[in-house]
């Protein structure tokens, strides 16, 4: 019979322990956040796309523009043709909320639906990235993220 195990709190301490609390590849490569920690991370992506989309709908605009801007912040990984650091900055910024919140705030305190609109359409982006695995990324590679690798996932067999 094959299972899956999956990394524990303690097994990845015990690694950073053993190498000082230094970066290793072990635990690079696994990501650090893992169990109910990264399901609840995923589940804050669902919170915050359904709530920037729920909160979309009271800015009057019209629906079209959703999945017209909904990829727009992608367009920040055109920092990964500067190298990997380059891109891993440009994607975080662009993949974290502070910026759009800003925009959500300016366009609100200018009484401007369009420019409240976008930021949480942006919001949603973020949102959506998070439920679906698509985390911040490190500079060392783009699948690299704080949510773990991307794609597949090695699995352990136990007995």
């Amino acid at each position: 019979m094959t299972t899956t195990a999956e990394p524990t709190p303690a097994t990845a301490m015990s690694t950073l322990a053993v190498t000082g609390g230094g970066a290793t590849a072990a635990s690079a490569a696994a990501g650090v956040v893992i169990g109910t920690p990264l399901r609840l991370l995923r589940f804050e992506g669902a919170v915050l796309f359904i709530g920037a989309l729920i909160a979309y709908s009271t800015t009057d605009r019209a629906w079209w523009l959703v999945p017209l801007t909904l990829l727009v912040p992608d367009l920040t990984m055109i920092g990964y043709l500067g190298g990997t650091r380059l891109g891993a900055d440009l994607y975080n910024l662009g993949h974290s909320t502070p910026l759009p919140a800003a925009v959500v705030a300016i366009g609100w305190w200018q009484d401007q639906s369009l420019i409240v609109a976008l930021g949480l359409v942006w919001l949603a982006h973020i949102g959506l990235d998070r439920l679906i695995g698509y985390g911040l990324k490190y500079g060392d590679h783009f699948q690299h993220t704080h949510l773990g690798r991307l794609g597949k996932r090695p699995q352990s067999k136990g007995g």
